[in-house]
């Protein structure tokens, strides 16, 4: 955090209301509602999953996992980059089983900057015990103005209110 930036312990990050992201979006009857948060550094999402998400036994879907730790951190780019961009790369590791019906916790930070128009990102998935379950890192492309140029006008807006929303660094 710089000197003189000033942010309570935990700060909510706005929603996409009339979004149909199957991860954030709050107009997807199937999604996962996830809603974010700012808290020591990191971008963060509390989610209970339930037996619609699973996979094998009471455990978490494989792609389940992988899509709470991808949208972590591509709020993590929104909230520090406030920039475009699309997942260019995911790697994940599952470290154990993801039960349903207990709480969750997804956080994910920025790793440092190695290249232009890249951004690299870290999750963690932790349970109740403090126990890391699954981790994941993200390489994230920042669209050029060539690349923006084929996202339609309305999509623009609707990111850039959302940029606009979030509080300044």
């Amino acid at each position: 955090m710089e000197p003189g930036r000033v942010w309570p312990k935990r700060l909510d990050l706005p929603k996409l209301e009339n979004h149909n992201c199957f991860a954030c979006g709050a107009s997807n009857p199937i999604g996962l509602k996830l809603h974010f948060y700012y808290l020591d550094e990191n971008i963060c999402t509390d989610i209970v999953l339930g037996p619609n998400y699973m996979g094998w036994e009471n455990m978490a879907h494989g792609g389940i996992i992988t899509a709470l730790l991808d949208e972590t951190m591509a709020w993590a780019v929104i909230f520090f980059k406030r920039s475009f961009f699309v997942t260019r790369k995911i790697e994940v590791k599952y470290i154990r089983p993801v039960p349903v019906g207990t709480p969750l916790c997804v956080k994910a930070r920025m790793m440092p900057e190695k290249k232009n128009l890249r951004v690299e990102v870290i999750a963690e998935l932790w349970d109740g015990q403090n126990r890391i379950l699954s981790k994941g890192t993200g390489e994230f492309a920042i669209l050029s103005k060539e690349q923006m140029a084929l996202v339609p006008e309305e999509k623009k807006m609707e990111m850039q209110g959302l940029f606009d929303q979030l509080p300044p660094l």
